[in-house]
C-alpha cells in the first residue's frame, strides 16, 4: 500500500495496487476496513489511469494482516459466498449512512 496523491483525493488517501485474475493491475483507493462476523473486510474504489472512479463501483475483499509481521502486505481474498458478500455490502451501506450523517452534523 502506498500513500499517494491522486486526482480528486487528498494526500491522506491510501491506495493499493490489485492484480485481477486476468493479470491486469488496478489501482484502488481504500475506502474503509469493516469488521463483519468477527472477520475483516476491505472496501476498495477502483481508479482509472487518471485516478478517478466514474461509475461508483466498489469492490469488497476479505482482509487479513499477518499478526507476526506488521510490515507484511495484507492478504486480500475474493469473497465467493453470496451471503457473506451481502453481509459485507449491508455493513458498507451502514458505514456510508454514518459517514453521510457525520458530514451533515459537522457542516452545521
Amino acid at each position: 500500500m502506498t500513500d499517494q496523491n491522486t486526482n480528486g483525493y487528498d494526500d491522506e488517501e491510501m491506495t493499493v495496487e490489485l492484480e485481477l485474475e486476468d493479470g491486469q493491475m488496478v489501482n484502488c483507493a481504500i475506502i474503509t476496513i469493516l469488521t463483519v462476523d468477527k472477520r475483516d473486510y476491505i472496501a476498495l474504489l477502483p481508479l482509472d489511469e487518471d485516478g478517478n472512479n466514474e461509475d461508483g463501483e466498489v469492490w469488497f475483499y476479505q482482509y487479513e494482516e499477518d499478526e507476526n509481521d506488521p510490515d507484511a502486505e495484507p492478504k486480500l481474498t475474493y469473497i465467493d459466498n453470496d451471503e457473506e458478500y451481502e453481509n459485507v455490502a449491508d455493513a458498507f451501506d451502514e458505514y456510508l449512512d454514518n459517514v453521510e450523517f457525520d458530514e451533515i452534523v459537522d457542516n452545521k
